[in-house]
């Protein structure tokens, strides 16, 4: 899986990118925050816009989207301190405009909530609605989400191969807690059993079990 940044696709260093993910059958998630112009450039800066278009198109060009062996997934989030709409509403919006207003077509659309951690935190915190954002979270929490969160099936590894129970607690530095080992590393799965391994937990962790429920596979289930 290919965590693609559209825009990259036009840096000249990058020129053959699209051939080489096609030729090797790469699966591409790429951001695309909403399907409107003003809304992504206000988000993302003047230009993006047109830039991920531009980008997603040239992918179609090479099959992506369209050959079942090259798919292409996009990723909503959204704009403020709210829980995404029902993904497959969503979904079907996103397919209809890309596809009549610019011939585009992608396979899934995921949509992720934002978690009130590193850039997105400091937002809130300097708009003073980092409370109210972790308060709305809590209040949307589903326990039928509890059985689909990634961290229950899932590791995050860092670069140097130490382990964590998912990205976001990799982002804040709360490594996987294991018995008998400090701070366990990817060399230790060799030995090192993690059925019925605790998981570290945090508030931030209401954004993946909030409503429709949130995972690097999209919603949880289909409100």
């Amino acid at each position: 899986i290919d965590r693609c940044n559209l825009t990259i696709l036009h840096e000249p260093d990058q020129a053959g990118l699209d051939g080489f993910l096609a030729e090797n059958q790469v699966e591409i998630v790429a951001s695309l925050p909403c399907y409107l112009e003003e809304n992504v450039n206000r988000q993302r800066g003047k230009g993006v816009f047109d830039g991920s278009i531009r980008a997603l198109r040239q992918l179609n060009d090479v099959g992506y989207g369209t050959d079942p062996k090259l798919q292409l997934n996009l990723v909503y989030n959204p704009q403020g301190p709210v829980l995404p709409p029902p993904q497959a509403a969503l979904e079907a919006d996103y397919r209809r405009i890309l596809l009549d207003q610019y011939g585009i077509r992608f396979n899934r659309l995921l949509a992720l909530a934002n978690l009130p951690i590193q850039r997105f935190g400091s937002t809130l915190l300097s708009h003073g609605k980092f409370d109210g954002y972790v308060a709305l979270l809590k209040s949307s929490h589903q326990d039928d989400n509890l059985e689909q969160v990634m961290c229950r099936s899932l590791v995050s590894v860092d670069w140097q191969g130490y382990l964590y129970d998912c990205d976001f607690n990799q982002m804040l530095g709360l490594g996987l807690q294991a018995r008998d080992i400090e701070r366990p590393h990817l060399s230790d799965l060799r030995t090192l059993s993690l059925e019925g391994n605790g998981i570290v937990v945090g508030d931030h962790c209401y954004g993946c079990t909030a409503g429709q429920g949130s995972s690097c596979g999209g919603a949880l289930r289909d409100d």
